[in-house]
């Protein structure tokens, strides 16, 4: 599968924008996913500014709308056709950029 994610991130990178950079490194060292991180100066969470990731393209919603989850990004790659093989410790992965986030607040 051809995974492309962009981070959208202020500069100089927060919270979110930290973590959201982390879960970048994760699918580009388990998948193999290209990465861009774009910094900007306008807030759209979610969508066009930071903190976002989106994934080929489209923005990655958190299903409590405020910080994606492992769980978030494993849903939204199985949605585009990421086969539970590829899928299998990915959340695991994706725990240690968040747990970073969660120790530094």
């Amino acid at each position: 599968m051809n995974l492309e994610i962009r981070v959208v991130s202020q500069q100089p990178p927060g919270g979110r924008c930290t973590l959201y950079a982390g879960y970048a490194e994760v699918l580009a060292a388990h998948l193999g996913a290209r990465i861009e991180i774009e910094f900007s100066t306008e807030r759209d969470a979610h969508g066009s500014g930071f903190p976002s990731l989106l994934v080929n393209g489209f923005p990655a919603q958190p299903a409590d709308g405020v910080i994606l989850m492992p769980a978030d990004l494993c849903a939204i790659l199985a949605g585009a056709g990421l086969d539970q093989t590829a899928l299998a410790g990915l959340a695991e992965a994706m725990e240690a950029p968040l747990e970073r986030m969660m120790e530094g607040a």
